[in-house]
């Protein structure tokens, strides 16, 4: 075998067991679901990292977690793009002379020089397990398809019966963005045994989350589906998570028939305008938040962010105080997922206090029917219920540019009759509401949340 200068390779027995029992798991259809029951809560690499990661910064998150977050529900701690590359940049990608790490049936491992805990084949088991011990869960990111150098090198697929990885690729409909990878012909022999094998050595490294790019636009549903039946195969329980760019409305049914999450949006910034555009695609997935299958508005780029990253320097997020309000009441209110983009153990105090409010977190776990109101002339109204307490939960925002709003909503829009009590569950101040209408007078970019429960 002819072995180029651009790639590593690793051959040898990963250093790992799975039990029989496990490997003879097969998931019921649509199961998965039952695996993120809540909407799914973490950390993950790319905003502060982007695809330069080292093992060292994956830990050091993983302790914050463990020691400040973890009691609020927070549990995922996931490796972004480009964990399988040795020489990777900062401020986008190494395209020219990229060195992959894979094995010999084309399937990449972590780069031992980034990541040196994944020596002798261990792969990324070593640095789960030490996840794992601080009572979180481990994901990793992937691109869709094959790598091009398994093409070029004609690579065996594990378990296809004499199948390489050229006979089941295509360069159509490649990603345009980051070239490591070919589409995968999903009606070709091998193609499925080809996520099959990927979705193996992910379980026995005891991945539990996996997001998988370039898989919304355009829509990939046959490789979605060879995705879902590898993962229900593999005999580990992997929350799914499909990215990026904004998954057409006609798919609605197949990715919440095969994801547990999936991006509604691009990238999200610290940008106000990012803000806006994520609050407008939104409005028709609210039909579509269910246990299990999330709309996601993707990271959550607060803190310290870009100490390596796609865009910009070293900073903290360039969002305003209100406005890091609006966004992460918007994202709980809506019950994205919430993955924070920031260093973790750089949070100042009011970064960690928007991350640790319980009253905030029991809202986005527990909360149903959320609805959107209204959007108008820059004025948005949300609400959902907590049917345990009978809370009635109200976020409204002031997107305008300009001008302070009064925003004001009809109780009866909430079910509330007669007078109610509500608590601005930011600011822990209560108040009573009475009449027909509750309001609050928001500056330009600011927003409030309610809790409200009403006075018999």
């Amino acid at each position: 075998m002819k072995i180029k200068n651009k790639i590593t390779l690793v051959i040898g027995v990963v250093l790992v067991s799975i039990s029989s029992n496990a490997q003879n798991k097969i998931f019921q259809k649509e199961e998965f679901k039952k695996w993120a029951q809540t909407p799914p809560m973490g950390w993950n690499s790319w905003d502060c990292y982007g695809p330069t990661v080292e093992e060292h910064e994956v830990k050091a998150n993983a302790d914050y977690m463990a020691k400040e977050l973890k009691k609020y529900g927070w549990e995922y701690i996931i490796v972004d793009i480009r964990w399988f590359v040795e020489n990777d940049k900062a401020g986008g990608y190494n395209q020219t002379d990229p060195r992959y790490v894979m094995d010999q049936y084309g399937r990449y491992l972590p780069a031992v020089n980034r990541f040196p805990s994944a020596k002798d084949g261990q792969g990324f088991k070593p640095l789960a397990d030490y996840v794992h011990k601080k009572g979180l869960k481990f994901g990793i990111h992937i691109m869709r398809g094959i790598p091009k150098k398994a093409v070029e090198d004609k690579l065996p697929i594990k378990g296809a019966n004499g199948v390489t990885a050229d006979q089941i690729y295509t360069t159509a409909l490649q990603c345009e963005w980051l070239r490591d990878n070919y589409t995968v012909l999903a009606d070709k022999p091998g193609a499925q045994e080809y996520y099959d094998s990927i979705f193996e050595l992910y379980a026995q490294w005891g991945v539990d989350f996996i997001k998988i790019d370039d898989l919304s636009r355009p829509y990939h549903e046959a490789e979605i589906n060879l995705i879902r039946n590898a993962i229900d195969k593999c005999g580990r329980k992997i929350v799914l998570s499909t990215s990026p760019g904004e998954t057409p409305i006609e798919a609605a049914a197949h990715v919440a028939s095969h994801a547990n999450m999936w991006r509604m949006v691009d990238d999200v910034w610290d940008t106000w305008p990012h803000i806006t555009h994520l609050m407008d695609v939104a409005q028709k997935w609210y039909p579509h938040i269910a246990p299990g299958t999330w709309p996601d508005c993707d990271m959550i780029p607060l803190g310290r962010i870009s100490i390596r990253g796609e865009r910009g320097e070293d900073r903290m997020t360039r969002l305003t105080k209100d406005e890091q309000y609006t966004l992460i009441t918007f994202f709980n209110i809506f019950k994205s997922p919430l993955f924070f983009g920031g260093d973790l153990p750089s949070n100042d105090a009011f970064t960690l206090s928007l991350l640790t409010n319980k009253e905030v977190v029991k809202m986005h776990n527990e909360s149903t029917n959320v609805k959107q109101l209204f959007q108008k002339d820059g004025k948005i109204a949300v609400t959902s219920k907590n049917a345990k307490d009978g809370s009635i939960y109200l976020a409204l925002f002031n997107i305008s540019d300009k001008a302070t709003e009064t925003i004001s909503v009809n109780l009866s829009d909430l079910g509330i009759s007669g007078s109610a009590e509500a608590l601005n569950m930011w600011t822990g101040v209560k108040s009573k509401v009475s009449g027909t209408t509750i309001s609050a007078e928001l500056k330009p970019h600011s927003s409030i949340l309610y809790q409200l429960k009403s006075k018999k």
